[in-house]
C-alpha cells in the first residue's frame, strides 16, 4: 500500500477536525447535593474534576439550558449538557468491498481500523458517516445504517439495512435466539491443552468490571475477587486450524453478540488475541488500555442465516481476510466491488 506525500495509506481519509458536539445528560436522586465538577469527574472518569473545571471556566457546560460559569451543586432531574469543541479525528480507511448490495441490505467487508458507530473520540470519521455522506452524494433518499457492531479494528462482514423494518428484523435474527451463525478467524496465543484440529467450548459469562479509565468495561472473569455490575451469558466455539511459534490461527464460532466477546473468551483461557493491549493472560486488564485501542487480528470471515439471502447463494456470506491475515483457505468466488465514500 503506497503512502501520498501527507503520510496517509492510499484509501485512507486524512485526520481532520469535526463540528464537535453536545452531550447530554441528568442528575440521579443519589447524587443531589454533589458539586457538578466532582460528578462528572466520577461518572467519566477519562477527564478529573480539574479538566472539568476549565471546561466550566471556557463556558462549555450548560444546566437546563443556562450556561455556567462557576461550579454548582447540582438538583435531582437537573439536566447538563457539554458543549464539546470540534476535535481532530484520527485517519480512518475509507474504502471497502461490497459483498452484497440489494437496494435495502447492504453487506461490506470492513477494512480494520474504521470504527462503525460514533463513540471513543470518533464522530464523522465511522462507516455510519461515511455511509450517510456516501449517500448523500448520490441522492438516496435512505442512507444504510449498521444493523451489528463490528469493533474498530476487527475486519470482514458488517451488514447495514436502508429501511428501519429490515434493520429491526436483522437485529432480531443476530440475538442468541436469532438463528444467525457468525464464524470468525483469530490469532491468539496458544491454547494450551487443545492440539491441531481439536475444538473446545467456552460458556463463561462476559462481566463488567472496574476500570481506572472508563469506569466500567466488558472483561473476563477476573481470577481475584473484585467488584462486578453487570454479566450476560455467552458461547464461543473454538477450533484451532493453524498452529505456529508464535501462535494459534483459531476458527471460532458464535451465536451470541456480546461485547468484545471473542476477545474476553480467549483471555479467559489464558490465550488472549496476538497484540490485544486490553486483555491480559492472567484475565487482569491494563489499567492504560480500552476496549477500542488495537493491535490484534480478528476477522468476521463467515455469515449463516441470515434473513433473506437466498439458499441458492448457499444461505452463508464470506469475506476475505485482509492481506496478510493468513486464511484458512482461498475465498470463495463471490464478487464484490472496492467502495468509497466519494462520488464514483
Amino acid at each position: 500500500m503506497t503512502a501520498p506525500a501527507s503520510g496517509v495509506p492510499q484509501g485512507w481519509r486524512p485526520a481532520s477536525f469535526n463540528q464537535g458536539w453536545t452531550y447530554h445528560d441528568q442528575v440521579g436522586p443519589r447524587e443531589a447535593g454533589q458539586w457538578l465538577t466532582v460528578l462528572l469527574s466520577s461518572r467519566y472518569r477519562h477527564s478529573s474534576a480539574a479538566q472539568w473545571q476549565h471546561r466550566l471556566e471556557q463556558g462549555e457546560l450548560l444546566r437546563n439550558g443556562i450556561r455556567l460559569g462557576g461550579d454548582v451543586r447540582m438538583e435531582p432531574g437537573d439536566r447538563i449538557s457539554w458543549q464539546r469543541p470540534p476535535w481532530q479525528e484520527p485517519a480512518v480507511p475509507d474504502q471497502w468491498q461490497v459483498i452484497r448490495d440489494d437496494g435495502d441490505v447492504l453487506v461490506l467487508n470492513k477494512p480494520s481500523g474504521l470504527p462503525v458507530m460514533p463513540g471513543g473520540g470518533f464522530l464523522d470519521h465511522t462507516l455510519t458517516a461515511l455511509l450517510l455522506q456516501r449517500s448523500q452524494e448520490r441522492g438516496e433518499q435512505e442512507a444504510p445504517r449498521p444493523v451489528h457492531r463490528l469493533g474498530r479494528f476487527t475486519s470482514g462482514l458488517q451488514v447495514c439495512a436502508r429501511q428501519p423494518q429490515t434493520r429491526a428484523r436483522l437485529s432480531r435474527a443476530f440475538r442468541p435466539e436469532g438463528g444467525c451463525h457468525k464464524l470468525y478467524q483469530a490469532w491468539s496465543l496458544r491454547v494450551e491443552g487443545l492440539d491441531l484440529g481439536e475444538s473446545q467450548v467456552i460458556a463463561n459469562d462476559v462481566v463488567e468490571r472496574t476500570h481506572p479509565l472508563l469506569g466500567w468495561v466488558w472483561g473476563p472473569e477476573p481470577a481475584r475477587k473484585e467488584p462486578l455490575r453487570r454479566r450476560l451469558a455467552a458461547r464461543s466455539d473454538i477450533t484451532v486450524v493453524e498452529r505456529h511459534p508464535h501462535g494459534d490461527l483459531l476458527q471460532v464460532a458464535i451465536t451470541t453478540g456480546r461485547p468484545h466477546q471473542i476477545r474476553i473468551h480467549l483471555a479467559q483461557l489464558g490465550s488472549p488475541l496476538l497484540g490485544d493491549p486490553l486483555y491480559r493472560p492472567d484475565q487482569s486488564l491494563d489499567p492504560q488500555a480500552t476496549p477500542g485501542d488495537g493491535g490484534y487480528r480478528l476477522h468476521a470471515w463467515r455469515l449463516k442465516g441470515l434473513p433473506g439471502v437466498d439458499a441458492s447463494e448457499g444461505g452463508e456470506l464470506e469475506a476475505c481476510p485482509p492481506d496478510g491475515f493468513s486464511a484458512f483457505r482461498p475465498c470463495g468466488t463471490q464478487s464484490g466491488e472496492r467502495s468509497k465514500t466519494g462520488p464514483d
